[in-house]
This record gives C-alpha cells, structure tokens and sequence, in this order.
C-alpha cells in the first residue's frame, strides 16, 4: 500500500470535513437553499479578507481574478508598476501586456523581496500610473513581499490602487486590507482555503471600486460590476461550481472554528520549524532575508540534483513536493505548508527529505534536521 501526501504549494491537501461537502447531493444555484449558503460564504469570506466589502467569486483559477483584476480597473491609456520577483510576478505583466496596458516593471532578483522605496520613486516621477501590481507571497521564490509597507507608500495616491496576488497568502499570514489600505487582494481556493482548484477571489476596496466604475477595457465574464450586483443577491452571474461552493462553506466554517489568529501563528511556527530543520541539515534558503510562511524553497546541492530528489520524494514515499520554475528550475525543491497540515506532517517531510539525501551521500547526522525542526515546535 502507498499512501499519497501533497506538499505543493498548491493544490494542497483537504480536510476529510471538506471532501465531503463535495459529496454530498448536487442542488440548483438559485434555491433559496443555495442562497442561504451563499449568504454564509460571504460572511466567512468577509472574515478570512479582513474586509467589510464584499469579496467576489469566480469559478476559475486565481489567474482568473487576476485577470478582472486588471481588466475592471484600468483604461485605455493607463499605466501601472508591476513587481517582477518570481513566476508570478511576471504573470501581472503578461496580463497588462494582453490588455494593452504599458507598465513600469520591477525586476527583483529572485529570492528576494521588493523595497517599497523603488515603488515611492516611480509614483513621486511617474504621475500617469494608475495601479501597482504584486505579490503578498511570490509562490516561485518562497518570498514574502511588504505588503504593509506599499500600502502605506500607495496611500498616499488618490489616483493609484494597489493590487496584491494573495494567492499564498491568504489564510497564511495577517493582510488585514481595510486597515492598511490595500485596494485589492485576489485568491485562489487550492492553497490555504483547503479546496480543490476551481474557485478565485476578488477583494475590493471603496477606492478600488471608483476605478472599476470607469474602466472602459473590455470584459464579459470577469465582470466586476456584474458579479457585485448578483453577490448582493446572493448569487453568482453566472453557474458556480456548485459542489465546490459546499466546500468553501465547510472550509470557512473551519478557518473561523480555529480562529484567524491561530491560523496564522499554525502556519507561522510550521514555517519557522522547516527553515530551521533545513538549515540545520547545512542546505541554503532560495528566500533567506524576506521568507513566506506559504512554502519554503530549499536549495539542492549540484551534486544531488534538485529535479532527481524531487522525483524521489514520490517515487519513494508517496509525496509531492514542488520544482522550481523557469530560471529556479533543476536548482530549487519547494516544500508547502499552507493550508491542512500540521506538525506531524512536517516532521514527516522531514524525515523523508533526510533519508533520501542519506541514500544520495549527502553528509549529515541522521535526524539533525528533525531534531531542529522539533525544537521548533516544542518550543
């Protein structure tokens, strides 16, 4: 018998509560039933966003509300800043790109985290930018952007909103949008929402939603204005993936059951117990001075082989950890722990992670990395 263990950052393991939600008997989305769910929804989701406006949701990919992220707020003839430290970084500029939207881009060296001076300096130049777009956690890189600290630079102008990719960091760590200011913070389900891919989110600010209202570039199904009038009635504009809007009730029930500060010092202390274990088995950090607390991108020695212990991890034990990608590929493994794990989980990828670099030649002292990595978490 082979059991299977996800840890990639995305799609990550379920709760069994939430797998069977999605067993449970299909209903049609305008019921009053369906509808009494969805009012719930949007109150947990209220919740998890730290926001009293409404959070919008598409049956898509987070890529999705990243595109009606740009396209429901921009027009013709605008500009924006887009951060460019990882994959996904770039993912914002190709999306500018499609809308015909010129940007000024960012270009972070991967591994690390931008400075909201660079951003300070090209809005106090650059008057005809419109929004700047970046990550919260740059799941490529294993980093973790200032968030608070750009909100704070993008407050200071009116004409400007600040867009933040909160794929892996939503239910991770604290971006409390209302109180610092940021304008919009997009999601996805399959990360620390604990669900299968299918659904993506959108939180947007009063401010943000002034820039929505004259937006002329072209959009159907992203549609924000569209999407907020059906919210407001408890619907979607068009057919949700009704089996997975069961799962996000069940998801959010849990999320608010442990409470969102415990869910973030869970997801903390996970964190800080696998970069100690990594460091103590004399491996490097991808992301040592501005890590996310989403996944962790480990360093493979030349010798080992990222790609080859990667495959290892699953043809060994069942378990799925995360390449890396593009010019991180063949350099990095990414071990995710966002969303259902706890500490036994992370003891256990570990352990597998020694054992294979024992098996490998790598020298160490056998259990180095979990004795560091339980100190963590005893302590």
């Amino acid at each position: 018998m082979a059991k299977k263990y996800l840890f990639s950052p995305g799609p990550t393991m379920l709760p069994p509560e939430v797998l069977l939600k999605m067993a449970e008997p299909i209903m049609h989305h305008r019921e009053p039933e369906f509808e009494r769910i969805f009012s719930e929804i949007r109150e947990g989701l209220k919740y998890l966003f730290q926001t009293k406006n409404e959070v919008l949701i598409f049956t898509s990919s987070g890529t999705g509300a990243m595109e009606g992220a740009v396209a429901n707020l921009l027009s013709k003839g605008d500009r924006a800043i887009v951060v460019r430290g990882g994959k996904f970084g770039e993912r914002w500029g190709e999306i500018c790109k499609a809308y015909g939207i010129e940007f000024v881009p960012i270009d972070v060296e991967w591994g690390q985290a931008v400075r909201p001076e660079r951003i300070s300096e090209i809005l106090r130049s650059d008057p005809s930018i419109r929004a700047v777009y970046t990550q919260a956690s740059e799941t490529s890189t294993g980093v973790k952007h200032p968030i608070r600290e750009i909100a704070a630079v993008v407050r200071g102008y009116e004409n400007t909103v600040l867009v933040v990719d909160a794929i892996t960091g939503t239910g991770v760590f604290s971006i409390p949008m209302d109180d610092w200011g940021v304008d919009v913070v997009v999601s996805g389900s399959q990360k620390a929402l604990m669900l299968p891919p299918g659904l993506s989110f959108a939180a947007l600010s009063e401010k943000a939603w002034r820039f929505v209202e004259r937006s002329n570039l072209p959009k159907y199904y992203f549609d924000f204005k569209k999407e907020l009038k059906a919210i407001q009635k408890n619907q979607s504009a068009y057919t949700p993936a009704i089996s997975l809007f069961m799962a996000l009730r069940e998801s959010l029930r849990l999320i608010q059951q442990e409470g969102l500060e415990a869910v973030f010092r869970r997801h903390e202390r996970l964190a800080e117990a696998t970069r100690a274990a990594v460091k103590a088995l004399g491996l490097e950090l991808y992301a040592p001075d501005s890590p996310s607390n989403a996944v962790t991108a480990v360093k493979i020695p030349e010798g080992i082989g990222a790609g080859k212990i990667k495959n290892l991890f699953y043809e060994r034990f069942g378990i799925t950890v995360a390449g890396g990608q593009d010019r991180a590929k063949g350099k990095i493994i990414r071990i995710a722990h966002l969303g259902y794990y706890d500490k036994l989980d992370m003891i256990m990828v570990i352990a597998a992670l020694e054992m294979l670099l024992k098996e490998m030649g790598y020298s160490f002292e056998l259990g180095q990395g979990v004795k560091a990595a339980e100190d963590v978490l005893i302590g």
